[in-house]
C-alpha cells in the first residue's frame, strides 16, 4: 500500500513527485480494508506539500526583502567610491522604513564602511571588500531565488496532482458505495 506514494522521481532538492492515479481500481484491491488508509496517506502527502509550499513562500518573501537591501547597499558604496575625487559628499540614508537622515561625508578620507551582517554583528570592510562581499551575497541570493521559484512551481504542480488524486479516490468511493446499496 505504501508503495503507491513511493516517489519514482524527485526534483533536484529531493522533493518527491506525486504519483497520478489513472484508475483507482488498480490501487485499491480491497475497498473495505484499504480505502481509509490509502485516502489518509494521500491526504497526508498533500498536507506535506502544502507545508513545504508555505515554507518556500516564506523563504521567497525573505529573499524579496534581502535582495533590494543588498542592492541599495551596493549603490551607496559604489557612489561613495565614485565620489572619492570630491572633498565632501552629502547623502541621504535610511534609518528606518520611514525615517531618513542626511549626512555630509569626507569622501577623500572615507576608505571603509561598516556592514550589518545580522545576529548583532557589524564589521568594518574596505570599500572594495564590501563591494565584493555584497556582490557575492547578491549573486547567491539571486540563485537561491531562482531555486525557490522552481521548487514552488514543482510543489504547485504536485499539490494539484494530489488534490485530483484525493478527489478521484473520494468520488470512486462514493460511486462504489452507491453500487453496493443497489
Amino acid at each position: 500500500m505504501a508503495e503507491i506514494l513511493k516517489p519514482k522521481k524527485s526534483n533536484p532538492r529531493g522533493i518527491p513527485e506525486a504519483p497520478f492515479i489513472d484508475k483507482v481500481e488498480n490501487i485499491i484491491k480491497d475497498p473495505e480494508n484499504e480505502f481509509e488508509s490509502i485516502m489518509s496517506m494521500f491526504q497526508q502527502r498533500l498536507q506535506q506539500y502544502k507545508y513545504m509550499e508555505l515554507s518556500k513562500k516564506q523563504q521567497l518573501a525573505d529573499l524579496n526583502i534581502k535582495i533590494p537591501d543588498i542592492e541599495k547597499n551596493l549603490d551607496v558604496i559604489n557612489y561613495i567610491k565614485e565620489s572619492k575625487d570630491e572633498d565632501e559628499i552629502t547623502i541621504n540614508y535610511e534609518l528606518n522604513d520611514t525615517l531618513y537622515n542626511k549626512a555630509t561625508l569626507d569622501s577623500k578620507n572615507l576608505n571603509s564602511v561598516y556592514l550589518w551582517l545580522g545576529a548583532e554583528v557589524m564589521l568594518e570592510y574596505s570599500l572594495d571588500d564590501a563591494i565584493e562581499l555584497l556582490n557575492d551575497r547578491l549573486m547567491k541570493n539571486e540563485q537561491q531565488l531562482t531555486i525557490i521559484k522552481e521548487d514552488l512551481e514543482f510543489l504547485r504542480e504536485n499539490i494539484t496532482t494530489m488534490e485530483v488524486n484525493t478527489a478521484r479516490l473520494y468520488n470512486w468511493d462514493v460511486e462504489r458505495r452507491k453500487r453496493e446499496r443497489k
